[in-house]
């Protein structure tokens, strides 16, 4: 286990005015970084993940990086506290986790922003696969060591950041019925689960989204940031994280029936071309009902309708191949 203690290491600080840039890439390869890796316990508790994360710290050290460590407690908010509370002498954040745990780091440190790693020990990993990131502990730590960070634009939702996709709907439900305690122990069995509890207990849910003064009802919406969905699985063919837009998905009909149907489609690879879904590019939306019904982002429950889902003020530096 790598214990929680500074590895501090000489040589000059990278500290571009909005991150480390491409244009930086070749002198990041002689300077040192400082890295503070934020771990979510939870995700980093198989073996395997454990012994990436120990190996990629000491591949770290040999190239001259100066690395802290950080394990997150298991009060809530606790990586996003982490992140917040990150003193400036840190180059590059390293979120160390899924989705969920990247998402926290985010937002922690937006008050104060530098560039973001990840290394993806989550369920679905979604953004990991987005950007093409290795898997290799060699390759992760010369990434984070001196790979450049690029602009990508995150949304936004009830005041929070979300990278990779927020929705309401169907696909909330689930989010909000998945038992963190099976998804420690069973991962994507876990939201498995959750559909087949959230179909049991169905009803109906009709939204109002409004897209560039358009009305559109939905069933459920999905604002995506990037293409995939769940891990492989194609939604928005489109979308592009380095882009200041959102892709609205727009799922019309309801019922048990549509939802299998919809989630056939989706692991057959053809969601995008069905015709009872309605695909929208914009800046934003205003999605509405005349019931509470709960948001979700990047695999947390984070507000209940009616919310607007925009494209956030600035992009985000994020570290990618």
């Amino acid at each position: 286990m790598v214990p929680d203690v500074d590895r501090r290491g000489g040589g000059q600080r990278i500290v571009p005015p909005g991150g480390i840039g491409e244009e930086h890439g070749r002198a990041a390869t002689v300077r040192r970084r400082r890295a503070l890796i934020i771990l979510n316990p939870a995700a980093g508790r198989s073996g395997s993940s454990r012994h990436l994360l120990e190996r990629v710290v000491a591949a770290l050290e040999r190239r001259g990086c100066a690395v802290v460590l950080r394990r997150a407690g298991p009060a809530e908010g606790d990586a996003e506290r982490l992140a917040r509370e990150a003193e400036a002498e840190f180059d590059v954040i390293v979120a160390a986790g899924g989705d969920g745990t990247l998402n926290a780091v985010v937002n922690g440190m937006a008050a104060a922003p530098r560039p973001v790693a990840i290394l993806p020990f989550g369920t679905a990993n979604v953004l990991a696969r987005e950007i093409g990131l290795p898997r290799d502990a060699e390759r992760l730590a010369e990434l984070i060591a001196a790979g450049p960070a690029r602009p990508i634009w995150p949304g936004l939702v009830g005041g929070r950041l979300f990278l990779t996709m927020a929705s309401s709907g169907f696909d909330a439900e689930t989010v909000a019925a998945v038992n963190p305690r099976l998804k420690r122990r069973a991962g994507r069995f876990a939201f498995a689960w959750a559909i087949l509890v959230c179909l049991g207990r169905y009803r109906a849910c009709r939204l109002s989204v409004r897209v560039d003064g358009v009305l559109h009802p939905a069933a459920t919406v999905i604002a995506a940031k990037g293409r995939f969905y769940a891990g492989a699985y194609v939604i928005a063919p489109s979308a592009n994280l380095a882009e200041p837009m959102l892709d609205f998905v727009l799922f019309q009909r309801s019922g048990r029936l549509a939802v299998l149907r919809y989630l056939g489609a989706l692991l057959l690879g053809r969601l995008p071309r069905r015709r009872d879904i309605t695909m929208l590019r914009a800046k934003e939306a205003f999605v509405s009902a005349a019931e509470a019904v709960p948001v979700q982002a990047d695999g947390e429950i984070v507000a209940w309708l009616p919310v607007e889902l925009a494209i956030a003020g600035q992009p985000l530096w994020l570290v990618q191949p």
